[in-house]
């Protein structure tokens, strides 16, 4: 019966593994586009030169965009681990009615269309004057990223023996102290895999970023798009490369978070 089974195993990892190229290559593409010594993309690329990625630090336009994107998915991260850390322990503790319409509330940026949600933020950032500045992308990423770390939290959780709150106030300790000193240790992993997505999902957003540019704040997800539609520089490879490059890292980082996790509490 086991040696009946192997076949289809290494069937089922060579699908798999073909589905995973059919669905990078046409990704990767773009790497190679950027070492390309012409001004124009072609594929395959035509000499070697890493111009464009000088031209990416030097070039006002594409440095600003870049080191806005960061600004905002820092601090994107600051806020919505901490907010969607604490949503996910009151969801997963709390004994309230109300557990499931707040979970439901909590996790519906990830449900509604990305459209839908630029559009509803957009008229209501408008109004309290958030549009075009750093504290609207703020909010509006944190919106988006909340979701993801409660998501993240929340499964670190579900293998949390609560036992373990009744014996640290049972020796003098409060809630607060709970939370810090017993809780966060064991859940870090969880909450650390929650903080790389919230970075990788601000980061990388378009759809909600489009709404809120203006001609001085632009991240680099807009700045691509508007590059794309006004000329063909390879520059666009150069950052689409690197960007690729950063969310490629933190699903590395995350995933081996979660298997270190996994592998601890195996």
């Amino acid at each position: 019966m086991a040696k009946s089974l192997r076949p289809a195993r290494l069937a089922l990892h060579v699908y798999g593994v073909l589905v995973g190229l059919f669905l990078l290559l046409p990704t990767l593409v773009v790497v190679p586009l950027s070492f390309t010594g012409r001004r124009s993309l072609a594929f395959p690329p035509i000499g070697f030169s890493t111009q464009w990625y000088r031209n990416f630090f030097t070039d006002p336009d594409w440095f600003n965009s870049a080191v806005f994107s960061l600004k905002i998915a820092l601090l994107v991260t600051v806020f919505a681990t901490t907010l969607g850390t604490l949503a996910a322990v009151a969801l997963t503790l709390g004994r309230a009615r109300w557990k499931a319409a707040a979970r439901g509330l909590l996790i519906a940026p990830m449900i509604v269309p990305g459209v839908i949600t630029a559009i509803g933020i957009f008229y209501v950032f408008l109004r309290l004057g958030l549009t075009q500045n750093l504290w609207g992308f703020v909010f509006a990423h944190s919106v988006l990223a909340i979701p993801i770390v409660v998501v993240t939290v929340s499964a670190s959780l579900s293998s949390f023996d609560r036992q373990l709150l009744r014996a640290s106030a049972s020796l003098g300790a409060g809630p607060l102290a709970s939370l810090i000193q017993v809780m966060l240790p064991i859940i870090a992993p969880g909450v650390l895999s929650g903080a790389l997505f919230a970075f990788l999902t601000s980061f990388d957003e378009a759809i909600v970023s489009l709404f809120l540019a203006g001609p001085f704040s632009r991240t680099l997800p807009i700045q691509i798009y508007q590059s794309v539609t006004a000329e063909i520089d390879p520059t666009i490879a150069a950052a689409s490369t690197m960007l690729l490059g950063i969310t490629t890292l933190c699903v590395v980082a995350a995933a081996l978070v979660l298997a270190r996790r996994d592998r601890r509490y195996s």
